[in-house]
């Protein structure tokens, strides 16, 4: 089953659409490789997808467990490198909104490691993943 379209616009500008949603989000290339960076460029769109995958895998563990994660976020840090030109470093930094025990910590931090987005970037990317918790 299709899960999106994409179609180019002109410009180094894509539209991206969800079928089921029909949402859609525009990438544009970055400007250091010939861009606006008007939107996200694809590969922030990687980068960001981790986070959003982890907290959503942090998510799906907090309801089931009673876990209250409103107003946990991320910061995401995407680094490329050339020759080819590849992401080769994801920084994603959670600061959570409430501070837990050790037990909910290391039941958030072990679900969000599972997030199939993580297990699906190559090997070769170096993800550098911080949880922060408020004292």
């Amino acid at each position: 089953m299709v899960t999106s379209t994409v179609v180019y616009e002109g410009n180094l500008r894509v539209r991206n659409t969800h079928l089921k949603s029909e949402d859609t989000f525009l990438t544009d290339a970055p400007t250091d490789n010939n861009g606006k960076g008007e939107a996200f460029s694809p590969t922030d769109v990687v980068a960001t997808a981790l986070a959003s995958c982890m907290l959503t895998i942090m998510g799906i563990l907090a309801e089931r467990e009673h876990i209250d994660l409103v107003g946990t976020g991320a910061n995401v840090t995407k680094t490329m490198a050339s020759n080819p030109r590849r992401i080769s470093k994801i920084e994603v930094q959670f600061t959570f909104s409430k501070n837990y025990d050790d037990s909910t910590k290391k039941k958030l931090e072990n679900a969000a490691l599972t997030c199939p987005v993580y297990h699906s970037l190559h090997p070769d990317i170096d993800k550098d993943i911080q949880f922060i918790y408020p004292s």
